[in-house]
Formats: structure tokens, sequence, C-alpha cells
């Protein structure tokens, strides 16, 4: 064989293999789009994962498809009883399929984030419900406790116990601190008594709590014999009787009922009574209680051991930042397949173009679709530098590199978070009303993905807080830097370019033409003055309200809307840009999928960047109308540009049918056909009313029952 035959034919086995991991999609009213497309969908699908991913994800997608405990519901059919059955049921059989074997996870942890993909793109309370049992509670007791807290790993491995991390309260959510239940320890029975003191603190919010959970993590003030408190710790308390699911003695548990999105979780609420738990439950890494009754810890610094305590909120933040992600792909989807399809209006009576043709729909979708692609090549690699973390703790790794990741990390989930979940949410809503009427309808997921997305702005800390700590970390370096101590430069390099600091604010933007911003260095170049000035202006904001007697608190409290929250968010949305910036340019990208993928990380970047126009011009980076004009033009004509190339992006990153379950958005682009129907399979929809009688009776309307005084 000659060594061109021997290309063709490898060639050709690689086109195999692709049709049989990506099968062609159904010809149809999409194609028109599929065909003006510049790159090869597939080829697209196969840089981006890998034929690995894309195998794992099919084998996924095909169980649930096929297993008819997870067949589709009309929306509404569904009690709320019956709902938290079916996802309790759905999650013990995710757990029985174990996709993901210890082995494999070891060997390709990015995996683990593929399966979260997939379990939210099929239904959110799945994987809500999936993750507080299977991941939050036992990484929790894994990274807070010691060799004697595996059992209860092991327990919910074999589907031994249920569990759920209870760290909030009625009375403090955000305020961890001053949490108010206690745990006093019995020196004489070797038992920790937990108590509420009263219904403010009542533990609340739990997922899983509600009706299905026999064990949790709770948080507790830790007092000893000799009534010194010693802070929050961590404890496995056993609520419910595994064998009956009754409470046990002691124990209040209650549910909270429905909530505006993820019904399938039984959110709850806890009030302990003199409830007596071994010793060894206190998870005791941070801080232990020797059988006399005395404290022991390895932190000498309270705060310290407060943090390393709450550790275990970074991976939340890192896994909300991918379930964002998620939300932002279901939602854009859906939006483009029906922009593709959907026909009004036209330049002649005679003729009707999809409405993705128009300039405003490109504007409104086409940014979103871009900001999908970039946060999702974000949100794996903060996946990959947790993994790093995590390993490091797993091998007590006690250097000072170790200890400076884990504080980049949390710098950056705690901004991550906000931008992931407030993107998808405001996406979800332009995505909505870009629909029309279509988009209003239940069956057609916007609303739902809408719902299950708010509550990612709200748990693992309120975003706005949240940002608080990345802007706190910003500032740190900065007052390092005016004391000469150390080079500004952290393990994963976000902030190196800080060290450039005074160059940098002596910028400005030189773009003079829509071809000069096309490239997209020009947004990075633009956000590291953005910045460089606000860290400044912070500093100096924080530097004046203390000058002018307020304490600290005061002063950072008077320096957080247009100064501190502002930093933070223009720093995380930095961050993303520069990774997506690097990994678009990199070498390895074939040269045909290059300049789409540029053309997406360049929207991204001004897009964003528009956002800031005020204080680019405040801060006089921008000056006269040129800067302005050139960034909008741009962002329209990438938009443009893009428009032939939106469904084929869609292609890549949609699941199938059945998973993304909304008739106006399926492979086939029948809009109308697969709309009809769906409507005409809902419960009872062709019936009269079951009061039909209360419409129809004869007897005449006699008086009047308006109330009298």
């Amino acid at each position: 064989m000659t060594p061109s035959t021997a290309t063709k034919a490898k060639e050709t086995n690689s086109e195999k293999v692709l049709d049989v991991l990506l099968p062609d999609l159904p010809k149809g009213p999409l194609s028109v789009y599929r065909e003006k497309s510049s790159f090869c969908w597939k080829e697209l699908a196969v840089f981006l994962d890998g034929e690995d991913i894309i195998l794992f994800r099919k084998i996924i997608f095909t169980a649930l498809e096929n297993d008819p405990l997870f067949a589709r519901h009309t929306e509404g059919d569904l009690s709320l009883e019956k709902y938290r059955e079916l996802t309790f049921l759905r999650c013990k059989r995710i757990m029985e399929y174990d996709f993901l074997t210890q082995e494999e996870l070891m060997a390709q942890p990015l995996k683990l984030l593929v399966l979260w993909n997939c379990l939210a793109m099929y239904d959110m309370s799945l994987l809500v419900k999936y993750l507080l049992n299977s991941q939050v509670f036992t990484n929790a007791i894994a990274s807070a406790g010691s060799e004697r807290h595996s059992k209860f790993v092991e327990q919910v491995r074999n589907m031994e116990i249920f569990g759920c991390f209870s760290l909030t309260e009625i009375s403090h959510g955000s305020d961890a601190k001053h949490m108010r239940t206690t745990a006093t320890f019995d020196a004489n029975a070797k038992e920790f008594i937990l108590n509420s003191p009263d219904f403010e603190a009542a533990k609340c919010w739990v997922g899983n709590l509600g009706k299905t959970a026999t064990h949790a993590v709770v948080y507790a003030q830790l007092y000893t014999p000799d009534g010194m408190c010693h802070g929050l710790h961590a404890f496995v308390v056993q609520i419910r009787d595994p064998k009956t699911l009754m409470s046990m003695p002691g124990v209040m548990v209650g549910d909270m009922g429905w909530k505006l999105g993820i019904n399938g979780v039984d959110n709850g609420f806890v009030m302990f009574h003199n409830l007596r738990i071994p010793q060894e439950n206190l998870l005791n890494r941070t801080g232990d209680v020797a059988p006399t009754g005395t404290y022991i810890s390895s932190f000498k610094d309270p705060k310290q051991r407060f943090g390393a305590s709450l550790g275990t909120l970074s991976s939340g933040r890192v896994s909300i930042t991918d379930v964002g992600v998620c939300n932002l792909k279901l939602a854009i989807s859906i939006a483009i397949r029906f922009s593709a399809t959907r026909r009004q209006f036209g330049p002649t009576d005679k003729e009707e173009i999809p409405v993705l043709e128009y300039q405003m729909q490109q504007w409104r979708l086409i940014p979103y679709l871009a900001a999908a692609y970039a946060l999702e090549h974000f949100s794996k690699s903060l996946f990959m530098n947790f993994i790093e973390l995590h390993v490091g703790l797993m091998f007590k790794d006690k250097s000072a590199r170790q200890a400076e990741l884990g504080r980049e990390i949390h710098a950056l989930s705690c901004a991550s978070k906000p931008l992931a979940s407030w993107t998808a949410q405001h996406g979800a809503q332009e995505c909505r009303e870009a629909c029309g009427g279509h988009g209003f309808l239940a069956m057609n997921r916007l609303g739902e993905i809408r719902n299950d997305n708010d509550p990612n702005c709200t748990y693992e800390g309120d975003n706005n807080v949240l940002l608080q700590q990345t802007s706190n970390y910003l500032l740190s370096w900065v007052t390092m830097k005016h004391e000469d101590k150390v080079p500004i430069e952290s393990p994963l390099g976000s902030v190196n370019f800080l060290e450039r600091f005074d160059d940098i604010l002596g910028h400005r933007f030189t773009a003079s033409s829509v071809k000069d911003c096309i490239d997209s260095s020009v947004a990075l170049v633009a956000y590291e003055w953005l910045v460089c000035y606000l860290l400044r202006e912070s500093y100096k904001k924080f530097q004046k309200e203390k000058q002018n007697g307020s304490s600290d608190f005061e002063a950072r409290n008077n320096s957080q809307v247009y100064y501190c929250r502002s930093l933070a968010l223009a720093f995380i949305e930095y961050t993303v840009l520069q990774r997506y910036h690097e990994y678009t340019q990199d070498s390895s990208v074939p040269p045909n999928l290059q300049p789409v993928l540029k053309h997406l990380c360049a929207l991204y970047g001004l897009w964003a960047l528009s956002k800031h126009m005020a204080v680019l011009y405040q801060g006089g980076y921008c000056t006269g109308e040129q800067p302005g004009r050139i960034i909008q033009h741009t962002i329209l004509d990438l938009c443009a540009v893009l428009k032939d190339d939106a469904v084929a992006l869609v292609d890549v990153i949609v699941p199938p049918d059945f998973i993304l379950n909304s008739p106006i958005a399926r492979a086939d682009g029948e809009l109308y056909k697969n709309l009809w129907t769906t409507m005409l399979q809902g419960s009872k929809v062709l019936e009269r009313p079951s009061w039909w009688a209360e419409f129809c009776t004869n007897k005449p309307i006699i008086g009047s029952l308006r109330p009298k005084l």
C-alpha cells in the first residue's frame, strides 16, 4: 500500500468512526444553514472533546433514552410528590449504572464533569440530587474528616445511606461564621449533644433533606465542657432511620415545599433537641476533642481553621460554574434552531425569511453562543485546576505553592460562579423572548431552564457577596506590591499581568477600524487596562474611606458598588477571555477551524467589554466617538459573520432530541410539525373541562354578592 493510499484509508476509517459517534443529522429546514457553515461540525466536536469523551457522553445519553424510568412526562402531569419520587429513583439508577468507575476517574477526571453535564441537560433536579449525595456529602467527609469516616463514603456508594450538606440556617446564610446550631461535648458519655437554640437556628434549604436524606454533614459551633466555643465544625449526623425513613429521636425534620425551580429536589429544614451523636462523628481534620474534653487543632489561627473547614465550598462553586454553562448551552441551542426555522416578514410580500437573518436577532443571540463556547472552555480548565489542588490535598502537600493555588482557585471560583450563573440567567431570558410566544410554552423548556438556573445565583454564596472574596484577593496583591514584599505571580498565572500595572495604565485604545478589532487581542489588552484601572480606583476608594475615619468594615462596605464589584467581574471576564484567546490561537487548532473559533473569541471579548464602556471612557482609555463606534460595529459584523455558522456551532454542543426535550429545537428543524404533535399529546388537551357543568348551568344570577358594611 502506497503512503497516499494508506492516508486515504486512514481518513476513510476516521470518517466511519465519526459517523458512528456522531451520526448525520436529519435533512430538513435546518439543512440550509448547515450547508452554509464554514466548517464541519463533527470535526469541531472531535477537536474540542476527543473521541473518548464523545463516546462516553453517547453511552450516558443512550442509556437514559432506552431506560423506561427516564421516559419524558408532559409538563404539569406530575405532582410534587411524584416528581420527587421519580428524581430519587433516577438518582439511584444513575448510581447503579456506575458510568464512571474510580479507576476511570483517576485516569480521566474530566469525565466527571461530562457526567454532570449530561445529567444536567436531562434534568437539573436529577443532577443536583445526585451531586449532593454522591459528591458534596462525600467530598465534605473526605476533605474535612479522617480515616475513621471512610465508612460513610462506602455506605453512600453501596446505597445504604443517602446524604446532604447542612450549613445554612434560617437567620444566617452567607455569614457562616455566625451560625447558631451548637454541638457540646459530653466527656463522660464521649458524645456531642446537638441543639438548635430556636427556630432561627434551624438548618434550612438543605437539598435532599426534606424527604430522603438519612445522614447530613452538619455545621455547628463546637463547645467543650469548659464552656469555650471553638467555632464552626462539621459533624456527620444521622437524621433518619435508613430502614423506615422515620426521623431519629431529637430530630425535627421537614420539607420546604414548592420552589421556583428544581422541584425534583426536596429542600428541607431540621432542628435538633439534645440529639446525641458519637464523638467520632466530628470531622476532625481541622480540629478534634480529646476524650478528656480538651480541644486540639493544628491551626493556631482560628481564622485559618474556619477557612479550612469551609474549603469544600470551592468544589461546589466550580461545579456550579459548569452547571451555569450547561444551562446557557441548552437555552441558546433552542433559540438558534428556532430562529433558523421560524420565518417572519421579508423583503417582499411573497417571501418570508428566517428571523436569524435579522440583525436584531443576531445581536440578541449570537454573543450568548460565543459566551457558551468561551465559558465552557474556562469551566473545563478551572475544573482541572481544582483537580490539581485536590490531589495536593490528598497527598497532604504543605508547600507555599499549594497554599497559593488554593487562594487563587478560591478567588476564581468566587467570581466564575456569578459570571456563569448570571450569563446563563440573562441568556435564558433573552432566548425565551427571542422565541416569542412559543418560547413561553412550558413544553419548549426555556422557562424550566431559566427557573432551574435561578438558584445558581444564590446557593454556595450569593453572587454579589462572593465577588467581594475575589476583589479582596486582588487588593491583597496591591497591598503587597506597595510594601515591595513579593512580585505579583500566582500558580495559574491569572494575576501575573498585574506586575506590569503601571505600564498597562499608560495604554490607550489604538484600533482604528473594524478589521483591527476582529483580533481578540484588542479586547484582551483593553481588559488588562480595565482590571488595573478598577484595581487602582478600588484601592484609592478604600484608602480614602479610611482617611475619612471609616472602620475597615465601613470602608469595604462603601467601596463595593462601581469599584470592588466591577473589579471582580472585569477580572473574571478577563481570565475567561485570556484562556480562550490562548486556546483559539494555539497552533494545534486545525486551519479549517481557526476562523470560526477566533471569531467566537473576538465576539465574546468585545461583547463583554462593551458593558464597561462608561469606565473605559471615564478612565481615559477611550476618547472621542471612534472607539465606541468601532466596538459596536465590530460586534455587529462578527454576529453577521457567525450567523451562517450558528446552527453548526449549536450542533456541536447540543444534546440529542430526547435529552434537549424541546419541540421547537429538534434536529430535523420541523418546527411546526413537532410543535403540533407535542400539543396534541398533552393530557386531556381535546377534552372539555371537568367543571363544564358550572359553565353550562341554567340558573339565573339573582341579586348581588357584593359584601355590605
